[in-house]
């Protein structure tokens, strides 16, 4: 079997996509981190891939200020979509990246992506969440 998600790979990610990769810290300990990529086919498209915040900050809006700093980075690289993928048993995953396109005033669409018939595994359905436009509206909310 495969390894599913290994520090190894982190640390590859990290190194390999440092532009799509936000690390969140309090007090000099890491708490959080998104990793995600630009879509080859569609380089305007940022996919995300994880979004982890340690169990004892979860509830402090961690999670969604790494997304906001991650689609202000890469709106400079002219990324105006963001893309992810969440099984529909995961409510706080879909409130908080519903909560980053209610505050871009953009808007969030959902469609299946990938049944659980083609993980060769147990998994949940996959369903593609798509923001657009993710650019900010007004200047001041870019901090």
């Amino acid at each position: 079997m495969l390894d599913a998600n290994t520090s190894y790979a982190y640390l590859l990610w990290c190194r390999d996509f440092p532009g799509t990769t936000v690390v969140a810290e309090v007090g000099g300990q890491v708490v959080g981190f998104v990793i995600g990529y630009l879509r080859p086919q569609a380089p305007h498209t940022v996919f995300v891939w994880q979004v982890a915040v340690d169990r004892d900050q979860q509830g402090r809006g961690i999670g969604a200020a790494m997304l906001d700093k991650l689609l202000d980075t890469v709106a400079d690289d002219g990324a105006s979509v963001l893309e992810t993928t969440i099984s529909p048993d995961n409510p706080g995953s879909i409130a908080m990246f519903t909560s980053v396109a209610r505050r871009r005033d953009a808007r969030i669409t959902k469609r299946p992506l990938f049944e659980p018939d083609l993980f060769p595994d147990e998994h949940a359905a996959e369903d593609l969440y798509r923001i657009a436009p993710t650019a900010r509206t007004k200047p001041e909310d870019r901090r």
